[in-house]
């Protein structure tokens, strides 16, 4: 599971998911909704296009494995929330 970190910006919260996504809001909720709308887009990209790595810059397999598993649950219509914030 990739780290999960909470900032709190001059009126504005901010989640980011092991620095490969993020979610930003007025709330801890709006930037909860921010950051799932983020990382859903990505796995179901992941999920459509195949994952495509270079030799410049080694992939992060448990984050590609995690995405796969968050792609897996969101095509078969479950929610990826209890995944993410568990």
């Amino acid at each position: 599971m990739p780290a999960l970190t909470i900032n709190e910006l001059e009126g504005s919260v901010r989640l980011t998911l092991g620095g490969f996504a993020r979610g930003e809001g007025r709330t801890l909720q709006e930037a909860a909704d921010d950051l799932i709308s983020s990382v859903l887009r990505l796995a179901m990209a992941c999920r459509v296009n195949g994952f495509r790595a270079c030799s410049e810059l080694p992939p992060d397999h448990e984050t590609m494995l995690f995405l796969q598993e968050l792609g897996e649950i969101a095509a078969s219509g479950g929610d990826i929330r209890e995944r993410v914030f568990v």
